[in-house]
C-alpha cells in the first residue's frame, strides 16, 4: 500500500533525521529563518521525495548500501555535488553506500528517489535488454530533453497528488500505475543519459582517479571533524589526523565545499551552537556557556561571527521559542 505525506520543518536537526537510513549532517551557511517543506511518497518499490529549502547550506550525506539513490535539482537553482555543478535536467546516479557533499548557494528545490538494486536491475533488463547497476562512484547523467521532460512530469505529478489529493495517490490502482510509469521514465533516463564530467566553473581539471582520491580525503575529513569537534583543533592537527598535507586538504575543501577547512569547522561549530541556543531554556542557560561548550572562547568574536552568519545575535536566538521538529503540511 502506498503512503504519502507533506511536512514542514523549522529545525535543521529534525529535518536531517527525516532522511531515514541515510545519515545527513546539515550546515546552514546563510542568514534567516530555516524552513523546509518535504513531500514524500512511498510506493511498493519506489520512494519519492521533494525538498524545498529556504536557506543555503552544505550537506554531508552518507547513503546506506542496500538502496540505489537518484538525486536531481528541481527548478533553476543548481546544486554542487562533490565539486560538480548539477543543473535542472541532470540526474545523479549515486554509488551504493556512497558519501558525498551537496551544496546550495541559495534557496533551492531538489528531488530524491530510491529503489532496490535488484528491482532496478530486473526492470531495466526486461525493458532494455541490459541490466543497469549502481556505479562504484556517483555519476552525473544528462538525458535528452524529451526523456527529462517525461521524468519531471511524473515526479511533479506524484508530489502534486500527495499535496492536494493524498487519498487518490494512495489508491492501489493509481499508485501502481504511477509507479510503473515512473520506473519506465527512470530507466529510460539512466539507460541513455550521457555521463557529464564538466566541473563547476571549469576549475577542476583533475582526472577521475584524482577526484576519487579527493572524495576519500573528504570522507576522512568529515570523520575527523565528528571525532574532534568538541576539542581544540587547528589545521596541522586536522591534517595529521587525516594523513594528508595542508595543501591537499585546502584544495579538496575548495573543490567540494567552496570554503577553507577551518572556515567549514567554524560553520559546523556555529550550527551546533545555534541548535543548542534554540533548544536551551533561557531562564537557566547562558550564551557564554554555550559558546564555550562549542570551543568559542572569545565571546565578542563569537557574537560577531554568529551575527554575520545567521543575521541575529546569539542572545536573540536563545530567547526564541524552540522550533518544532516537523508539522504536517
Amino acid at each position: 500500500m502506498a503512503t504519502s505525506g507533506a511536512f514542514v520543518f523549522a529545525d535543521p536537526d529534525g529535518y536531517a533525521a527525516k532522511f531515514g537510513d541515510a545519515r545527513v549532517n546539515l550546515t546552514i551557511t546563510g542568514a534567516g529563518d530555516f524552513k523546509v517543506r518535504l513531500t514524500r511518497v512511498k510506493l511498493t518499490y519506489l520512494e519519492i521525495c521533494r525538498f524545498r529549502e529556504s536557506l543555503p547550506r552544505i550537506a554531508y550525506i552518507s547513503l546506506p548500501p542496500e538502496r540505489i539513490y537518484l538525486s536531481f535539482p528541481v527548478g533553476k537553482a543548481p546544486l554542487i555535488f562533490n565539486g560538480f555543478t548539477v543543473r535542472d535536467g541532470d540526474i545523479i546516479l549515486h554509488g551504493l553506500g556512497a558519501s558525498m557533499h551537496q551544496q546550495s548557494s541559495r534557496e533551492c528545490q531538489w528531488g530524491l528517489i530510491t529503489l532496490s538494486p535488484h528491482h532496478l536491475s530486473s526492470c531495466s533488463k526486461a525493458l532494455t535488454g541490459r541490466s543497469i547497476e549502481s556505479p562504484p562512484v556517483g555519476r552525473i547523467l544528462r538525458p535528452s530533453r524529451a526523456q527529462v521532460s517525461g521524468f519531471q512530469r511524473l515526479f511533479k505529478q506524484a508530489c502534486h497528488l500527495t499535496e492536494t489529493r493524498q487519498r487518490l495517490i494512495e489508491h492501489p490502482e493509481v499508485a501502481r500505475a504511477l509507479e510503473q510509469e515512473m520506473l519506465h521514465a527512470i530507466i529510460d533516463c539512466l539507460a541513455t543519459g550521457e555521463a557529464d564530467d564538466s566541473p563547476k566553473n571549469g576549475l577542476m581539471t583533475n582526472g577521475p582517479k584524482t577526484r576519487h582520491r579527493h572524495a576519500s580525503v573528504m570522507v576522512c575529513f568529515e570523520g575527523a571533524l565528528n571525532k574532534h569537534i568538541g576539542q581544540k583543533l587547528n589545521l596541522p592537527a586536522l591534517c595529521a589526523a587525516i594523513g594528508v598535507p595542508e595543501r591537499t586538504l585546502r584544495t579538496c575543501c575548495d573543490e567540494f565545499l567552496g570554503v577553507s577547512p577551518m572556515r567549514y569547522l567554524v560553520l559546523r561549530r556555529l550550527n551546533k551552537a545555534r541548535s543548542a541556543l534554540l533548544h536551551a531554556d533561557p531562564s537557566t542557560a547562558s550564551v557564554t556557556q554555550i559558546a564555550r561548550n562549542h570551543q568559542f572562547l572569545e565571546l565578542g568574536r563569537f557574537a560577531v561571527t554568529y551575527r554575520t552568519t545567521f543575521g541575529e545575535t546569539p542572545s536573540a536566538t536563545l530567547e526564541r521559542a524552540p522550533p518544532s521538529s516537523a508539522e504536517s503540511a
